[in-house]
């Protein structure tokens, strides 16, 4: 009978190394088409379930970042200007840096809490950390 060590050893030597460096967390992929002078994200909402943000929160971040119109219609977001969809994943990058990353263990399992001032506090539930945010 082999020792527990030796098998442990054993174990480890035969996880395929893609296991081993998959990120857990992997930045949404935004479906955007143009149709005339608007840009519609199609799978708005899908994103915003995968961030576990509001879709009022990430619609208002990123209608003022794009200094543009916009609304939410069934599961996409239309804006009102024609937006590259590398800017939009710009911006979608930018927003899940500010809201939804932990600056500490730059883990996904954050919360945002607004106080009765208005300040908006990421905590994260993995290791405690809170920040305030814009």
């Amino acid at each position: 009978m082999e020792s527990y060590e030796n098998l442990l050893k054993k174990a480890i030597s035969e996880i395929p190394e893609s296991a081993s460096n998959k990120e857990r967390f992997e930045s949404p992929k935004i479906i955007s088409i143009i149709q005339g002078n608007k840009t519609i994200i199609q799978n708005f909402t899908q994103i915003c379930d995968q961030l576990s943000r509001k879709p009022l929160h990430l619609q208002k971040y990123l209608l003022r970042e794009l200094a543009a119109p916009g609304e939410v219609f069934k599961s996409s977001l239309k804006i009102g200007s024609t937006i590259k969809k590398e800017k939009l994943e710009q911006k979608l990058e930018s927003y899940i840096n500010t809201f939804v990353l932990c600056n500490e263990c730059n883990r996904p399992d954050t919360k945002l809490e607004k106080d009765e001032k208005g300040i908006i506090r990421k905590k994260c539930m993995a290791c405690g950390t809170i920040v305030v945010v814009k």
